[in-house]
């Protein structure tokens, strides 16, 4: 059975119907699981590299590899169509949008709000298909064979997904789940209600104006999108409320990792793997399941000659974000669940 978030009270838990199942892999099989991850980027990587089209590296891949493989029962490994297509058809938006508009208000809030109105028409939980449709924008990727790019490394991902489950669940790897666990399935489910969208869109329209004052772009970085969606969406769930000052540290160090194996080791698929395990060591450190995070560390590789500006624009990003949802949590929270 799954977890999935209550149609009444959006960001709270509905266990009406829900058992205890294996969702995730145990402590030895969880490092094999991460290895894997780390060699599926680097295959992507390679064929980024070998064709010419950096967009083949579609950071968020990181994120989805590192969560299906990981969690093999999971949310986003347990909707393996939804995978390989939510991401292609938010890219899509996004390149129309891009072919059509410069940067700037209109263009930001179109592109989320066309990427957010695909997850919820699906009923996708493939929440980093947001940061696919963004990223064109901000990289001033125009190019149609972005969309199918993309479908390249999902397709790739959901076979070997696909793959990993049955061998997991044959050999009995998966673990109970945990109390932790629990949280990360509900976060990952489609949020329920709309009233969210409010301070989600008001962050975008937000973290544009600032990237307008400053001419930094990477303050709204396609991710932190994604996370704005996840702790909006599940304000009253949210694990990292708990802890608010470790995301913009945590998302600032993957940052730096991906920068400085970008510069060490250039855009190969070593730089791009080391840059994977140096994220994925970050989230260990800090004891966070945040995916997103990991995308954060492949940026670099699909940028423009990226500077220490990026790490630092992330910090500030993310830690804009990070006091908009304290401040939405403790004056709107209320409100929210009384809706």
């Amino acid at each position: 059975m799954n977890w999935r978030v209550a149609s009444e009270k959006p960001g709270t838990i509905s266990t009406e119907h829900a058992q205890p199942h294996e969702v995730s892999l145990g402590h030895w099989h969880r490092i094999g699981a991460e290895l894997i991850a780390i060699i599926y980027i680097a295959l992507i990587a390679q064929i980024a590299h070998a064709t010419g089209a950096f967009y083949v590296l579609f950071p968020e891949l990181g994120a989805l590899s590192h969560d299906v493989f990981t969690r093999p029962r999971g949310t986003w490994a347990s909707a393996p169509i939804l995978l390989a297509i939510t991401p292609v058809l938010t890219g899509v938006i996004g390149i129309v949008v891009t072919r059509a508009l410069p940067y700037g208000f209109f263009s930001v809030l179109l592109t989320v709000t066309g990427a957010v109105a695909v997850i919820l028409a699906l009923n996708s939980p493939i929440a980093p298909a947001i940061s696919a449709g963004l990223l064109p924008l901000v990289l001033g990727v125009k190019s149609w064979w972005y969309p199918p790019a993309i479908l390249l490394g999902t397709a790739i991902l959901t076979v070997l997904s696909v793959s990993w489950t049955q061998l997991s669940l044959a050999r009995n790897w998966l673990d109970p789940i945990s109390a932790a666990e629990v949280l990360d399935e509900a976060i990952e489910q489609t949020p329920a209600g709309s009233w969210w969208l409010i301070p989600l869109m008001l962050f975008v329209a937000t973290g544009v104006l600032f990237v307008k004052l400053t001419g930094l772009r990477f303050l709204l970085f396609p991710p932190l999108v994604v996370i704005g969606f996840e702790m909006f969406a599940h304000t009253a769930i949210c694990p990292w409320a708990k802890r608010p000052w470790i995301l913009p540290i945590a998302c600032m160090l993957t940052a730096a990792v991906g920068l400085l194996f970008w510069n060490l080791l250039g855009v190969g698929p070593i730089a791009v793997a080391c840059s994977m395990a140096g994220g994925v060591l970050v989230l260990r450190l800090f004891d966070l399941h945040v995916p997103p995070a990991l995308a954060v560390a492949l940026l670099p590789f699909v940028m423009d000659s990226p500077t220490i500006a990026y790490p630092i624009s992330v910090g500030i990003g993310t830690l804009l974000m990070t006091l908009w949802f304290l401040f939405y949590k403790s004056f709107f929270g209320g409100l929210e669940r009384g809706l």
